[in-house]
Formats: structure tokens, C-alpha cells, sequence
């Protein structure tokens, strides 16, 4: 982004959240600590709620958006998806930076008109695709060569909330972009399942699909599970990784080099216990199983953190609105496949 406006780093930085539920709150507790920001303004449909957060936060409630857009340079989005587009436009267009939450938009048009704002005005425009600061992904991306084949599963209870769109929008998404940077190829089949449990749209999906360099990924996503599984599994000619994305941790087994030899018994009885490397025989072949290093930190601590520097600095940001775009286009071909099944009939 050569053309971004480059804010003078002496001046604070102003930043505000439009949308003071769940997620909202949360960016104005990190905007509240960052070194680099300054939290001036909240804005939400219910003014004591703006009130409430902001008076937490020494920070200013304000009724409307004109007021918000002359109280910031930059803002997080953090509003229902059906508004996402419209708050985006208007902020874009008076010169201000925008992160907004995913899911991006409704529709990829949207998407591409937001992403054109942008340009036009030379300001950041970042979609919250958070598992991309998750510290492990580094971990991931630094072992990488060439994925053959990726399984991801995302479970989670009933949210209770994001129930304007379907699971694939609200949590799949989130493995849909992480692949799709990983795999770095264009996506050339898709086959989709879905079924509606407790809402109106899909709550559980499962997606397999086939790029165009050979890879295939297979997708679950769940939010009706009792348990919370976030988990990635890549698979390449010489290694498999596995990493979780909720523990923050993960391991690596690879073929052992010549000069490592087999560990003993105890060994691996430690090894296992201590999360240290180990080496076993298997089908012939001695298999190195080592621990992933992984420096934990909170994901959306990072991401709004680079969100910030990236506005001040007027530099591409991690996943910018053209990578959520492509997301967004997987996604609505997965839920136009699960909403074109037939819903089977009842015995």
C-alpha cells in the first residue's frame, strides 16, 4: 500500500469499535492497552451499553456514525454481517482504516467494491480472519513445503449468537482462509454436506475439497458439539503436522535422519510424557515425533495490534480485504451446495 497516508507516530492514534457485544467488547479491552492506540470512541444501537464500555475504557460514547468517523482514524467493525457493508463504505469513503469482523460481507460484489474503497483512498482495509495470529500458524507455515492433503475440524457448543448466518460463515470460514493461504492454489472442486439442528441454518458441515495443484483439504465444522476442538492436521511428502489452534501446541513426525537412532523403552515413555522428541521404528522406517515450540500469546491481542501498525504504516496487513473475499467465494459455494441438497425425508 504505497499510497496509504503514513500517520505521524508522535500523535496518538485514534481507534474505536462500532458494536459493543461479545466481540466489540473485547477489541475495546485490547484498544485499551495497546501502547500505539488511543481507544476515543465506542459506538453500538444501545447507547448504555456504548456508555458502559467506554466509561471502562476512558473512552467516548457517541450516538451516530458522523460523530464516531470525527472521533478516529481507524475502527473495527464488530457489528451483525447484514451491516458490515454499509458502516465499511461510509468509513472507507471519509479516509479511515477498517478492520472488519469476519464474515467480510454478504456478498463477494460487496466485498470487491469495500476492496476498491480501500485502494482509492489509500487506507488499510483488514478482515478479522483471527486464527491467522494464532502462534502456532507460524510454527506451521516455517515447517511447510508442500501439503498434499490438510483436515481441519472446528467444534464448539451452541453460540448462541452469530445465528444470521450458518456454521460454514461463522466458524468454518475461519480453516477456509487458513487453507487457502496455505495451499496457494485455486480451489477446482468442492464437494459439501450440511444439516440445520437447532437453527435455521446449517449448524454442522463437512467439506472436501480439490485444488488445482493436486492438494486436497477435508473440512468439519460444528457448533452443536459438547466439546471445543480446534485442530489442523497437514500432511506433505516428508512430514505430518499436527497443531492446535485452542492449546496453542503441536508435534511434527518426520523421517529420522541417519545419525537418529531409535529411543529406548523408557525413552519414550518419558518422551511421550514430557512432550520431548522420540524416535520409533514403524512399517520399516524410523520415525522422529518432536514437539512444535509455540510462544503463546492471546490471537486477537496480535491481530489488532498489527491491525494498528499497519494503518499507522500504511503496509498490507496479514489478511487483507482481498484474501477475504477469496474465503468468502469458497464459503458461499459451500453453502449454496448444502442449500441445494434435498433435506432427506423423515422414515
Amino acid at each position: 500500500m504505497t499510497d496509504s497516508p503514513v500517520s505521524n507516530p508522535k500523535s496518538p492514534f485514534r481507534v474505536g469499535v462500532v458494536g459493543a457485544g461479545s466481540m466489540g467488547k473485547n477489541h475495546a479491552r485490547i484498544f485499551s492497552g495497546l501502547e500505539d492506540a488511543q481507544l476515543s470512541a465506542i459506538l453500538d444501537e444501545r447507547p448504555e451499553v456504548a456508555q458502559e464500555i467506554a466509561a471502562k475504557y476512558q473512552a467516548k460514547a457517541v450516538a451516530n456514525l458522523d460523530e464516531f468517523t470525527a472521533a478516529v482514524d481507524a475502527a473495527t467493525i464488530a457489528t451483525p454481517t447484514v451491516t458490515h457493508f454499509a458502516i465499511a463504505r461510509y468509513l472507507l469513503e471519509h479516509g479511515k482504516h477498517v478492520l472488519v469482523e469476519k464474515p467480510f460481507v454478504e456478498t463477494p460484489s460487496q466485498a470487491r467494491e469495500l476492496c476498491d474503497l480501500a485502494q482509492k483512498h489509500g487506507v488499510v482495509l483488514q478482515v478479522g480472519h483471527i486464527e491467522r495470529f494464532n502462534p502456532v500458524l507460524p510454527a506451521l507455515e516455517a515447517r511447510l513445503t508442500r501439503p498434499r492433503f490438510i483436515e481441519a475440524t472446528r467444534l464448539s457448543p451452541y453460540p448462541g449468537r452469530s445465528l444470521d448466518v450458518g456454521v460454514v460463515l461463522d466458524v468454518m470460514i475461519h480453516d477456509l482462509e487458513i487453507i487457502l493461504h496455505l495451499v496457494r492454489s485455486p480451489w477446482v472442486q468442492v464437494d459439501a454436506v450440511g444439516v440445520a439442528i437447532l437453527s435455521k441454518r446449517e449448524d454442522i458441515a463437512n467439506v472436501r475439497i480439490r485444488f488445482q495443484n493436486g492438494c486436497v483439504a477435508n473440512i468439519t465444522a460444528s457448533r452443536i458439539s459438547q466439546d471445543k476442538l480446534r485442530k489442523i492436521r497437514v500432511f506433505q511428502q516428508d512430514a505430518y503436522l499436527s497443531l492446535d489452534y485452542q492449546n496453542q501446541s503441536g508435534y511434527l513426525l518426520r523421517l529420522a535422519r541417519d545419525e537418529e537412532k531409535e529411543s529406548s523403552l523408557l525413552g519414550k515413555l518419558l518422551g511421550v510424557a514430557a512432550d520431548a522428541t522420540i524416535v520409533t521404528e514403524f512399517a520399516g522406517k524410523r520415525i522422529v515425533r518432536e514437539p512444535v515450540e509455540v510462544e503463546k500469546i492471546e490471537p486477537l491481542k496480535r491481530e489488532l495490534a498489527d491491525f494498528v501498525a499497519c494503518a499507522r504504516a500504511g503496509s498490507q496487513p496479514k489478511v487483507s480485504g482481498r484474501e477475504a473475499t477469496a474465503a468468502l467465494e469458497l464459503a458461499l459455494e459451500i453453502t449454496r451446495q448444502i442449500e441445494q441438497t434435498p433435506t432427506p425425508a423423515p422414515p
